[in-house]
């Protein structure tokens, strides 16, 4: 069902026969000013009141209202009473095409059971210290807390604009996983835990890069991968499959790091480990598996 969230709006004397094709002045005027208060509304953003039409709401019109800053512009759709005393916003939500329960995992890495019922997505920047603080509280810990019960998936999500070499480690790492999952986890796991030793001392963007390749050749060496064939991906550094996570993020309305989605359950940011789990639990629970049982901490006498 929709969720209408109706909020009371003060309304004049002037009584209404029929309403009209749009509001008066002095009612745009105060639909602008509780629209503005109510969501936060940037003050450049210009705001269009538009024609008020029949509704499938009885007792209410439709009523659309357009932002707009430059060329760009998003219209939302508003529910007005025909007494003018409330002014609605309507959402719906499509349940069966949810773009949270949709998120395209083929050829991901898997950690942990492939088979699980329960999915932790993450969407990652190698360059961002939440992102790495977020990297050590679900590798070893929540791993082995939930055993076989869950997997887990990244996908990238560099934000290129702050971190100069997070698209590079990025392709990197999928460079490895081309040949070996196994080899793009434990590439993972030592950039997350060596940010330093990538930035370097003078932070040079291309002594960064030089490291980053440097790092994923030793792994490489280490698991007897095909050196030929990713030497060949880290000189291409084809971001075409990153950009398409990027897109994906956006379009989840993950515009930051880490963005984690648990069976579709969005986390944002580093969130303490006791919060993760509490949400692992209740996917969990929703797919029929027993959650863990936590051992309470002992206090030392």
């Amino acid at each position: 069902m929709a969720a209408l969230l109706a909020v009371g709006m003060a309304a004049g004397c002037k009584a209404q026969v029929a309403a009209p094709s749009a509001p008066e002045p002095m009612m745009t005027r105060r639909i602008e000013v509780l629209v503005r208060s109510q969501f936060n509304v940037p003050p450049d953003l210009e705001m269009t009141i538009g024609d008020r039409k029949p509704s499938q709401f009885a007792g209410y019109d439709s009523l659309p209202i357009t932002l707009s800053h430059g060329a760009k512009k998003t219209v939302l759709d508003f529910l007005i009473s025909t007494d003018n005393k409330t002014l609605a916003r309507l959402d719906t939500f499509d349940l069966l095409k949810s773009p949270n329960f949709s998120i395209d995992t083929a050829g991901r890495p898997v950690r942990g059971n492939p088979a699980a019922k329960v999915t932790v997505i993450n969407f990652d920047d190698l360059e961002c210290p939440y992102c790495a603080r977020m990297h050590q509280t679900l590798f070893p810990a929540t791993l082995d807390r939930y055993k076989d019960t869950v997997r887990f998936i990244y996908k990238d999500n560099p934000l290129v604009e702050i971190h100069p070499w997070a698209m590079h480690a990025a392709v990197d790492a999928n460079c490895l996983a081309v040949q070996d999952g196994n080899s793009y986890w434990v590439f993972m796991d030592y950039v997350h835990s060596h940010g330093q030793e990538v930035n370097g001392e003078d932070r040079d963007q291309a002594k960064s890069s030089a490291a980053l390749d440097r790092i994923a050749r030793q792994h490489a060496m280490l698991a007897k991968l095909d050196l030929g064939k990713l030497d060949v991906c880290l000189a291409r550094q084809d971001v075409t499959d990153v950009r398409a996570s990027m897109q994906e993020a956006e379009a989840l309305g993950a515009d930051g790091a880490p963005a984690l989605f648990v069976d579709g359950e969005r986390i944002v940011g580093a969130v303490p480990q006791a919060q993760l789990w509490a949400v692992i639990d209740r996917a969990l629970r929703a797919a029929g598996v027993a959650p863990p049982v936590t051992q309470p901490t002992t206090a030392a006498k």
